[in-house]
């Protein structure tokens, strides 16, 4: 069965500069969704929402804009932005679990709210042409929140729904809720999505199993920890390359090297290198021990000692 490959958007992480370096490097994403546009009622799009989108920051990129709001005016202004740029499709998180985002009724936290969700798609449906796709949890304080969304989707003309197989509250702790996800999809006519926990190929091929009818597979903090694993899921090989950490070592050091030209000052930079070591640690023999050591890197000469060692020992 043919199946795509998605890259789900993470907030701080996954903009054009990681989507180029991974998509270069590794391959094996057919689609990238870009970080949320989030307006906080400004309806002003930031120089940095505008420089992740723009088309010559995406050249060789599928890249699909998303945007995070529980008002129709903003997701209209929104989708009016992103088709000046030239998207033909706006995707709308309702999956974001974060507390900052939920208690203001976004994300994860407009679930429960079946009407608002509803004037909203009405009026994205009757005053705009763009084509509107979701990212859903299964709710937030519970999975059964979704199924009463589900029949208010049905509805409009949305092109899929991508579900992550949790509830907000979780945050990413537990485990998905894989029954909930099939209740999806014997309760939708839309096209679904399934994300969450591919972190292997063996996983991947275990969700193959209790999901036939899926074909399009999102990928999100798997793919940061382990940039590889889209490729080798398409070769079916659970087999590194030979130049594994030859490779990764690429990887770090073009990130490290986009992110100290675009970002201010070193502790701006030794900041943003050690969220994403918190993901690539897991690519080493021992995560805890090459996490401790960037952490301890107080400075940026340091740094650079240290991810040396640590390719190094790694290596030997």
């Amino acid at each position: 069965m043919d199946y795509t490959l998605l890259s789900s958007p993470l907030q701080g992480f996954t903009d054009f500069r990681f989507r180029n370096a991974q998509n270069k490097l590794f391959g094996g994403i057919d689609t990238f969704y870009s970080p949320y546009i989030r307006l906080n009622g400004k309806m002003v799009i930031k120089p940095s929402y505008e420089r992740d989108l723009l088309r010559e920051n995406n050249l060789d990129l599928e890249v699909i804009p998303q945007v995070i709001t529980n008002d129709a005016d903003e997701f209209l202004f929104v989708a009016k932005y992103v088709q000046e740029l030239g998207y033909k499709e706006l995707n709308w998180n309702l999956g974001c679990p974060y507390p900052m985002v939920t208690k203001s009724g976004m994300g994860s936290g407009l679930i429960a709210n079946p009407e608002k969700i509803n004037n909203i798609l009405h009026r994205a449906h009757s005053e705009s042409d763009i084509l509107v796709s979701m990212k859903m949890r299964l709710g937030y304080d519970n999975s059964e929140e979704i199924l009463d969304v589900l029949p208010i989707l049905d509805t409009y003309p949305i092109k899929n729904i991508a579900i992550h197989a949790r509830i907000g509250k979780q945050l990413y702790k537990g485990g998905v809720n894989l029954d909930a996800f099939q209740h999806c999809i014997d309760n939708s006519k839309h096209k679904l999505y399934y994300n969450g926990d591919i972190t292997s190929v063996a996983k991947f091929h275990e969700m193959q199993q209790r999901f036939p009818s899926i074909d399009h597979w999102m990928i999100g903090r798997g793919l940061i920890s382990d940039p590889f694993l889209p490729s080798m899921i398409k070769n079916n090989t659970s087999e590194y390359p030979a130049n594994k950490m030859e490779l990764f070592s690429t990887f770090h050091d073009t990130l490290y090297a986009i992110y100290s030209e675009s970002l201010s000052g070193s502790t701006h930079i030794l900041l943003k290198m050690y969220h994403l070591w918190e993901y690539f640690s897991a690519t080493f023999s021992n995560p805890h021990k090459v996490l401790k050591k960037i952490k301890k890197a107080q400075s940026i000469r340091n740094y650079e000692v240290a991810v040396a060692e640590i390719f190094k020992n790694e290596k030997i």
